[in-house]
């Protein structure tokens, strides 16, 4: 299979196609469904001639600070990084036990509370959307839920944005359009960036995507950002995804990889404006959030604890715990302003990487189609 996918995407480059469009199309299809046994995973630490170790700083992070926050201490954290990808950083699960769970909590319970905006804005009245939690629980929790044609809230959400609120039409930001950071995820993503060697990153700004079975997320890349010095950040619960990291152009064909529960990937330097997406999600491995214990909570451990770590009530777990069985939350978060940096008076509507892309694309085959980000899509 890899060497089919191999010759593939050496064909499509030949001939000036879309290498990544072709590849996603692989991925994502259903009959016949792809063979994924040569798609890297980093958990099962088998030979690779493209991982290789990266260097983090156990020094940047305390251990109580990343205990705040459900973080083992950074010293115990395993990080790889790609050949020919400078700048990825790929982090194995460095949560505590039990941690994942209040994370997913957080992004069904807390993050989904206004004044944050989700996809159901688009289409629902302020009181239908007030409340998403609380309108989905009774359904989710009953055991026996028999016949039922509506989905629930929960079931029907697809994203939700935080901090500055990524406008889906204009693929911009606005001072306008900003709500306040959650602190307990701007900790966890400072002391993330820090023990990768951005300690003065400062998240203002958040996609959360709700994967259900079946769904995927299109080719993009995250260039919206009016500072790209900057790490983008990436978490995942739940199932198992197939992540594709391309190049500059869409005729660079992708590598693809697992992102298991818990997995946190760092975009830097050359590989925060590459092309990626998700065509596919998959069965989580054994072991997943989904059957932890959520006994061990934050409550039994010494130590200052933050909100989003509050022990995780049981009727609470029953409904989070039934989510991430058969769909995957993603986090990312970003900084969109650089130190003394003010948005624009006019957006922008192309950034460096999209200038650099189509004149590569030019140079290669002509000129090319332009991408538009997609969101989270059945």
């Amino acid at each position: 299979m890899r060497r089919r996918v191999v010759n593939m995407a050496a064909a499509v480059s030949e001939s000036g196609e879309d290498a990544f469009r072709k590849i996603f199309k692989f991925y994502k299809s259903r009959n016949p469904p792809p063979d994924l046994s040569h798609v890297l995973d980093f958990s099962k630490r088998a030979p690779s001639d493209k991982i290789i170790p990266a260097q983090l700083d156990p020094t940047a992070v305390s251990d109580i600070e990343a205990e705040r926050v459900g973080l083992q201490p950074v010293r115990r954290w395993t990080a790889y990084g790609l050949q020919g990808y400078s700048g990825f950083i790929f982090i194995r699960n460095p949560f505590l036990p039990a941690s994942q769970a209040l994370w997913v909590r957080n992004c069904l319970k807390t993050f989904t509370q206004k004044p944050n905006v989700c996809n159901l804005d688009l289409h629902s009245s302020p009181s239908e959307t007030q409340d998403i939690w609380g309108q989905s629980v009774r359904c989710v929790r009953s055991p026996n839920p028999g016949v039922r044609e509506a989905k629930t809230p929960l079931e029907r959400l697809r994203w939700v944005t935080l901090g500055y609120h990524y406008n889906w039409d204009t693929k911009t930001y606005s001072p306008e359009h900003h709500t306040a950071f959650p602190a307990d995820l701007q900790s966890l993503s400072r002391l993330i960036s820090a023990a990768c060697g951005f300690p003065e990153f400062h998240a203002q700004a958040g996609i959360l995507n709700y994967y259900p079975p079946g769904s995927s997320l299109g080719i993009h890349a995250d260039e919206s950002e009016l500072d790209h010095s900057r790490p983008l950040l990436s978490f995942s619960f739940g199932q198992s995804a197939v992540f594709l990291l391309g190049g500059l152009c869409r005729l660079d064909p992708p590598t693809a990889m697992f992102m298991h529960s818990g997995d946190v990937m760092v975009m830097t330097g050359q590989s925060r404006l590459l092309y990626h997406a998700v065509p596919r999600i998959v069965p989580a491995p054994p072991g997943g959030p989904a059957e932890e214990s959520h006994g061990r909570s934050r409550a039994e451990r010494p130590g200052p604890a933050s909100p989003a770590m509050e022990p995780l009530a049981e009727d609470d777990w029953a409904v989070c715990s039934k989510y991430i069985r058969s769909s995957r939350i993603n986090m990312t978060v970003r900084q969109v302003l650089g130190p003394g940096q003010s948005f624009p008076e006019s957006p922008q509507p192309a950034g460096a990487r999209q200038a650099l892309a189509l004149a590569r694309q030019d140079e290669a085959a002509g000129g090319g189609a332009s991408v538009k980000r997609k969101k989270v899509s059945p």
